[in-house]
């Protein structure tokens, strides 16, 4: 048999402290980020730290029922909208037939919170008529077709074609400012619907209401101020799809009024909206629509009519609680029940706007009723309490491990601290990003963790002694005991990973958080045998102490039963050579 090459006994030798040296460089790394983003404590759950409760009232609308099933879809869309950008650990539930709870653990912005959780109106895409600045900066800021409104096109895997016209638009007598904005001459004109406006008012999802008082409304457009909180809450009150109506809207920080025409697509008609960021045009993130088929008829009669006309009577209004949340224009029919809105968009605000298509159209209109701050729920005195079994379950984990492995349980202490090293880390840099919140069953998952993890390194650990049984020296068996221990492992913590996995995904609020606790920590054990316990075995093999089993290393041969090595003596060469003769040592 030919020697083994000496370059790759000498890269063997390395690997070892090139995977230690990965881990701790991951450690340090995730460490700095942990202490630049400000964040060195996770973030606690609100029955651990406290936070801000808010009751919503059903009220009875038109069309709509209070009955269990409207509850638990109206339920399901704001957990939707408060747990969105992740495992913020909110609650939300029904309280009785017509209370929906909402808990908001403290450390989230409860101010934004209460906006997107009270923004309980129905989402409408309104035709707008008319548009300008409104508030003391109008004088100065640019119209919104003069800033660039986002613009809706069809997405890539549509046409776009003519459609009927379908939604309602100024009279001729209209006319347009330099600026390219419509100013609402045609309520002082005729008080009759026109046949446009009588077409969208039939394509609204309820039947159009009488026509408004038009000088009325002229004169409430005039003197609306957006820049006006009070002013700006009452626009959506009593307002039905089939009205004429005014609204606000901010473009840039400036606040914009807006005459609209009766709704011509209702919210609940959007299937889907995402965030996307077009990496083929470089034209940023954008908005994606999927629309039902009745919504994609709709859509394609709108926007046909509206990309006739010029700004902003080619824009629709994106109406929500009486706010426009968009308002982007058209240049063709839209067809296919697909489209992409576009725009000078951030990511966050492409990712609010598409929250708002996906989750804005609750089945029920709701109210406030309180909103109050409250304190934890079990208080410091139980949060010691489960810290406190924590650190016992540990101390017997490690007295377990000591008493048994003796000097091989430093390497599973180790380990141990390596894994929780990771965890709290990494706990600590999910609370602002995906606004995890440990409450009390995810501690619980993290106390599970430490059995879990403490069994790979028993499983290792039993392996090599299995070897060193057989007769074999320490370093080898380290090296023959790894693929059988890795793949039990393996399978042991995939299982653990699975059940983790179902359980968050079938589950809310607080179970979530045990089960992803448990996901977590079951990945970090893989990461930390694979990249540091096997590594420092395979050093610590070397050493004379545990080398030469000592009786303290909990690897010596006499104690573990060992079977003495077999050794054959060298074969006599020659034809009368005998059978091979063996010796025990």
């Amino acid at each position: 048999m030919a020697a083994p090459k000496k370059g790759r006994s000498a890269s063997a030798q390395s690997k070892p402290w090139r995977s230690l040296a990965l881990i701790l460089i991951a450690i340090v790394g995730l460490t700095g980020g942990m202490f630049l983003s400000g964040h060195t404590t996770p973030r606690l759950g609100i029955d651990l730290a406290g936070g801000t409760s808010i009751t919503l009232e059903a009220k009875a609308d038109q069309g709509s029922a209070i009955n269990k099933a409207n509850m638990d879809t109206a339920v399901e869309i704001m957990n939707r909208r408060v747990n969105g950008l992740g495992v913020s650990e909110a609650e939300v539930q029904t309280q009785g037939d017509r209370n929906i709870i909402v808990n908001i653990p403290k450390g989230i912005n409860s101010k934004e919170a209460r906006e997107q959780v009270g923004t309980t109106a129905k989402l409408y895409f309104r035709p707008v008529l008319a548009s300008e600045p409104s508030g003391p900066a109008a004088s100065t800021s640019p119209s919104p077709s003069a800033s660039g409104s986002p613009s809706a096109s069809p997405s890539p895997s549509t046409s776009a074609s003519a459609g009927e016209k379908a939604s309602s638009s100024t009279s001729p007598s209209a006319s347009a400012t330099s600026q390219g904005r419509a100013v609402p001459d045609a309520l002082k004109a005729d008080t009759t619907p026109s046949p446009s406006a009588s077409a969208s008012a039939s394509a609204s999802p309820s039947a159009p209401a009488p026509p408004a008082d038009e000088a009325a409304l002229q004169a409430k457009y005039t003197s609306l101020d957006c820049s006006k909180r009070e002013q700006r809450s009452t626009l959506g009150e009593g307002v039905k799809p089939g009205d004429t109506t005014v609204a606000c809207g901010q473009i840039d920080g400036a606040w914009y009024k807006y005459l609209l025409g009766p709704a011509a697509v209702d919210g609940t008609e959007v299937d889907e909206a995402k965030a996307v960021y077009d990496t083929q045009t470089a034209a940023g993130w954008q908005v994606t629509m999927d629309f039902n088929s009745k919504g994609a008829k709709k859509f394609a009669d709108i926007t046909g009519q509206l990309a006739q006309n010029q700004q902003p009577q080619n824009q629709f209004g994106i109406v929500l609680d009486g706010e426009v949340v968009s308002s982007p224009y058209v240049s063709s029919s839209i067809a296919g029940g697909q489209a992409q809105i576009s725009g000078s968009f951030t990511q966050d605000e492409a990712q609010g706007l598409a929250n708002m298509l996906s989750y804005g159209a609750l089945p029920l209109s709701f109210q406030e009723s309180s909103v109050q701050t409250v304190t934890a729920a079990l208080g410091g005195d139980q949060l010691r309490a489960g810290l406190l079994a924590g650190a016992i379950g540990l101390a017997l984990v490690i007295i377990y491990l000591v008493a048994y492995y003796r000097g091989l349980s430093l390497i599973a202490i180790a380990s141990l601290l390596v894994s929780a090293a990771l965890t709290y880390v990494i706990m600590s840099l999910l609370g602002p990003t995906i606004h995890f919140a440990l409450n009390l069953p995810a501690v619980c998952g993290a106390i599970v963790a430490i059995g879990i993890t403490a069994d790979s390194f028993i499983v290792y650990f039993e392996r090599v002694r299995d070897e060193i049984r057989e007769g074999r020296s320490l370093r080898p068996a380290v090296e023959r005991a790894w693929p059988r221990a890795r793949r039990t492992i393996l399978v042991s913590d995939f299982v653990s990973f699975l059940a983790a996995a179902v359980l968050f995904l079938v589950t809310v609020g607080k179970v979530q958080g045990f089960a992803f606790t448990l996901g977590l920590t079951t990945v970090l054990d893989v990461v930390v045998v694979f990249f540091f316990t096997k590594p420092l075995m395979t050093l610590i093999a070397r050493r004379k102490f545990f080398a030469s089993g000592h009786k303290w290393s909990g690897l010596d041969p006499k104690s573990l039963g060992a079977k003495a090595p077999l050794r054959r003596t060298r074969r006599p060469s020659g034809p009368a050579a005998g059978p091979v003769e063996t010796k025990e040592a």
